[in-house]
């Protein structure tokens, strides 16, 4: 399932900075975060019902990432709250990146593997933005979408597409 979230975090992070670049009015660049996030919160608490609750619970960050996402886009909504999510996301992302590329969890069956280290850390500094941008009012310019591309890019459609291929 890992695979299948992937490849869609990864267009829908292409998708979203490559709106704001083109200067694609929000409601419509909203659309595709609602696919993924929803796609997102259902793969996940698939997994909250097997019991597997670290991916239920990480997986859900991005589900919920997505859908906030949306929701601000489609009712021009303040983005603080966003920001505030995102900012705990952020956080979070930090210990997961430890956990999973640097100390491993023998209780949770991870093995440690520097990519997810990297991976991410990528994902809180891209989290991190929204506090940035949206709670200390910091134009970040072109920075912030051209990151999401990026990271669209390398962390989540070549994993995706890594893993469901079986060469990761």
């Amino acid at each position: 399932m890992l695979g299948v979230c992937l490849l869609f975090v990864g267009i829908v992070l292409i998708n979203n900075g490559l709106c704001t670049l083109l200067k694609v009015n929000g409601k419509s660049a909203a659309i595709m975060n609602l696919f993924v996030g929803g796609l997102s919160v259902f793969i996940n608490f698939v997994s909250l019902v097997k019991g597997d609750y670290y991916a239920a619970g990480t997986g859900l960050l991005f589900g919920f990432t997505y859908l906030f996402v949306a929701f601000n886009n489609i009712f021009s909504l303040d983005t603080r709250p966003f920001a505030i999510f995102s900012t705990f996301v952020a956080i979070n992302a930090v210990v997961f990146g430890a956990i999973e590329g640097i100390t491993g969890s023998s209780a949770l069956g991870i093995t440690p593997d520097w990519r997810w280290a990297a991976i991410w850390w990528l994902w809180a500094i891209l989290w991190g933005t929204a506090f940035i941008t949206d709670i200390l009012k910091k134009n970040l310019g072109k920075f912030v979408p051209i990151l999401q591309v990026i990271e669209g890019v390398i962390t989540a459609w070549i994993p995706g597409i890594l893993i469901l291929t079986g060469i990761w």
